[in-house]
């Protein structure tokens, strides 16, 4: 069924602007709002009943962002601007960071504004807005967008060995599903708070034939061939966000603390091999491109064939093919070794 295949976007978390509430200063009683129209030392408070819903972002090659026909907020196909990352201080002295994303209708205006926090906000609290940035939003939002691995994650060589993420080099050669040997371009590297919607998921030794943990960012794409379709996707071979696959037993998502973050490139978008289950890498897209180094944007990426025209990139399946509780154990014993169950 052609409607089963997701066409390739990004799904952010987001809450409306609504949810945020300048509660004392100059703009006291508007919502959330883009940066021309903040003051700083507005005071907002974080709505009781605000529900996070997930944004379908989609980009072109031109660099433009639209919303997505898999979306849960906006109209599909209109404009998104990223404008600006926010900082707010709570009473205690912690500051938190957000990035407003703004909607663009038809006409050119403001149709709606979207909060992305990059940690965890809480109701009745004081955040007071401090910092407004319009220069390093897109870096941030790339960040958010990059599939990662994590710390000790185990990627397999061209020699049929394995190396651990944070041991491996620019040059060194490594397996791919689809086009062999290929040398890693770029490594990147960044450590977040391990918390909400940014907690990377855990999919537990066995749960899809690996022998150890993997452990991902959670929009990150696992490539699963099927001896049969057991989802009803219309084809075996298909790729997943790890976060479609939390149960609570076999995939969880691991939230508190830190985690490190790794993130490699190679000169097409690959499938490579974890821990034994196919994973991609590094898409560079429009959302992804100011994650990496000016140097590496100027004299590599803007020139990175296979990037975009990848065949595996429409296997992609969509969240109501994989919300169920027994997903991964359908996945896992059609893909596992004939008469293992």
């Amino acid at each position: 069924m052609i409607s089963a295949i997701a066409k390739p976007a990004a799904s952010i978390p987001v809450f409306r602007a609504r949810d945020l509430t300048c509660v004392h200063g100059a703009n006291e009683g508007d919502e959330l709002t883009f940066a021309d129209e903040l003051m700083l030392d507005d005071t907002y408070w974080f709505a009781d009943h605000a529900r996070q819903t997930r944004l379908g972002l989609e980009s072109a090659d031109n660099g433009d962002i639209s919303i997505g026909e898999d979306t849960g907020a906006g109209t599909p196909g209109a404009s998104v601007h990223l404008d600006s990352c926010l900082t707010f201080m709570s009473p205690d002295g912690t500051t938190t960071e957000i990035l407003v994303l703004v909607e663009v209708d038809m006409f050119g205006d403001a149709a709606n504004v979207y909060a992305l926090p990059l940690a965890p906000l809480v109701a009745r609290t004081d955040y007071t807005l401090v910092g407004v940035d319009t220069e390093t939003a897109s870096r941030k939002f790339a960040e958010v967008a990059c599939v990662s691995f994590t710390r000790g994650t185990r990627i397999t060589l061209a020699s049929g060995a394995q190396k651990t993420i944070e041991s491996l080099k620019v040059g060194d050669r490594v397996l791919t599903r689809d086009n062999g040997v290929q040398a890693v371009r770029w490594i990147g590297h960044s450590t977040v708070r391990a918390v909400g919607d940014f907690a990377p998921i855990v999919i537990r030794a066995g749960a899809l034939n690996n022998d150890r943990d993997l452990v991902v960012s959670p929009d990150h794409r696992l490539f699963i061939y099927q001896r049969e379709d057991a989802i009803g996707a219309g084809r075996r071979e298909v790729l997943v966000k790890a976060r479609h696959l939390v149960n609570g037993g076999s995939v969880v998502q691991q939230d508190g603390g830190f985690v490190e973050y790794f993130q490699l490139l190679f000169d097409g978008h690959e499938i490579i091999y974890a821990e034994g289950i196919a994973a991609e890498t590094l898409l560079v897209d429009t959302r992804t491109r100011a994650a990496l180094p000016p140097e590496l944007d100027e004299v590599l990426a803007r020139a990175l064939p296979g990037h975009s025209d990848r065949a595996h990139l429409n296997y992609e399946v969509q969240q109501t093919l994989l919300d169920k509780p027994d997903a991964a154990d359908l996945l896992r014993a059609a893909s596992g070794r004939p008469g293992t169950r």
